[in-house]
């Protein structure tokens, strides 16, 4: 990531120290710039309860933690970001940080420390994540439209498109592609892949940069998995790669099916097998329900596709154009992910999900290349196809059903979000669709 000690800038700016919490709300506090130095090594203070805060504020009333505790917000040197050029408005400037306890040891509940671990028993088995987040999102209200993908959808949004690249490019995010997507007013952004930790930070920062630059340009975008009842939903695709720790792929096979080698099987096969319950996490709000249907290419099944968009895990195509080495461009994409969901809480999951299936040994899934919703109910269990969780309710109770991944867990963490996740409900509850989905858009 870019650091934001590197960016001259006058004395009365401010650096954000931020989480992103549990319901995918990137929060924090403020400090003057100038005063950098002295708040970096100790960070600031932070509560327990704030873990159970819904993505609409309100806190979830049976949280473990009430009214006590402190913790301390510390900023990751090497995760701050700036965008010191931007349209009519001041230079952004923040560090991701660790939710600590005052004596700096890590806190249970901590997104990032939850990956951070993740990562380091990954790295026991010998092994690395690379990663990518690619992004869609819409701006709201009336403007021009134009078909989709098309150059003109491109043009009649300028310059949102190339002040936002240069914007992501000054952050540190690597920005490979901007364009026009299949829905309303909708984009995609993606960035180059970065090894785990830091591709779940700059999911954070392509999120937050966007936002502020269709606001400083006169509008909104809303990555929400759900802008309207009717129309195409967001997805966030998380792009997936294994090396050795020397970072020397080790997802390759040519002469196995799907191409992908036994160990890349092994890790795939954990994921599929607790899929359900990852939908918790990755998938976790109740308007990303509306989104994870049948024959709408986001993610409906436990299905293991190559090159099949309606496969919840993907294998990606590789090319040999330009020189393009298979080996190192093989990878598979995670669907059944939403904005709603916090990058380093979801990531997190996929790893551990993945490392199950190393530990466990267990053999890659069947390819299924064509939409599972077409195959019979006897086809589908040949092949260990189930339905994902159809509902925040469902997927809640996939969790709990799974000793695995709720293990991954203490109980103070399960506790809290089962609160947060309850009071998004009661606050949405009797909406209408259309009602729903503008609650929803207006905060993601």
């Amino acid at each position: 990531m870019a650091n934001a000690q590197d960016i001259e800038i006058s004395g009365s700016e401010l650096v954000s120290f931020v989480t992103t919490d549990w319901a995918g709300i990137t929060r924090g506090r403020a400090v003057p710039y100038a005063d950098l130095d002295r708040w970096l090594g100790k960070g600031c203070g932070w509560v327990p309860a704030n873990a159970a805060i819904t993505a609409f504020d309100p806190i979830g009333p049976d949280n473990p933690w009430g009214s006590s505790g402190d913790l301390r917000l510390l900023p990751d040197p090497d995760a701050g970001f700036s965008v010191a050029e931007l349209p009519g408005a001041s230079a952004l400037h923040a560090y991701q940080c660790d939710i600590v306890g005052t004596d700096g040891a890590p806190w249970d509940c901590c997104p990032r420390t939850f990956l951070r671990r993740a990562i380091r028993d990954l790295e026991a088995l010998g092994f690395q994540v690379v990663a990518a987040f690619e992004h869609e999102f819409q701006l709201l209200g009336e403007g021009p439209v134009a078909p989709a993908f098309s150059l003109q959808g491109q043009r009649v949004a300028d310059p949102l498109g190339p002040v936002l690249v240069r914007a992501l490019d000054d952050a540190g995010t690597e920005p490979e592609m901007f364009f026009p997507e299949y829905g309303r007013r909708q984009f995609e952004v993606t960035c180059r892949p970065a090894a785990a930790l830091a591709a779940a930070d700059r999911a954070v920062v392509i999120r937050e940069v966007t936002r502020e630059i269709a606001r400083l340009l006169g509008s909104r975008a809303s990555f929400s998995p759900r802008t309207a009842a009717e129309g195409v939903g967001n997805g966030v695709h998380v792009h997936v790669s294994l090396t050795d720790l020397a970072g020397q792929p080790v997802g390759f096979d040519a002469e196995r099916p799907g191409r992908i080698s036994e160990v890349a099987g092994r890790f795939a096969a954990g994921i599929i097998r607790h899929l359900p319950a990852l939908c918790a996490l990755t998938a976790p709000s109740v308007i990303s329900y509306a989104r994870l249907v049948p024959h709408h290419w986001s993610a409906a099944w436990t299905c293991f596709g190559d090159r099949n968009r309606e496969a919840t895990l993907r294998i990606c195509p590789t090319t040999t154009l330009g020189g393009g080495d298979p080996a190192r461009q093989l990878h598979y994409e995670y669907r059944a992910l939403d904005a709603s969901a916090c990058p380093h809480l979801a990531l997190g999951a996929i790893i551990r999900a993945g490392i199950e299936g190393l530990e466990a040994n267990l053999p890659a899934p069947p390819l299924v290349d064509i939409d599972p919703g077409f195959l019979s109910d006897g086809e589908r269990e040949a092949l260990g196809v189930r339905r994902l969780p159809s509902s925040q309710t469902e997927a809640l109770a996939a969790l709990e059903a799974d000793a695995v991944v709720s293990g991954w867990f203490s109980e103070e963490m399960l506790a809290g979000y089962r609160a947060m996740r309850a009071k998004e409900r009661e606050l949405v509850a009797g909406l209408s669709p259309a009602d729903l989905a503008a609650k929803y858009a207006s905060v993601y």
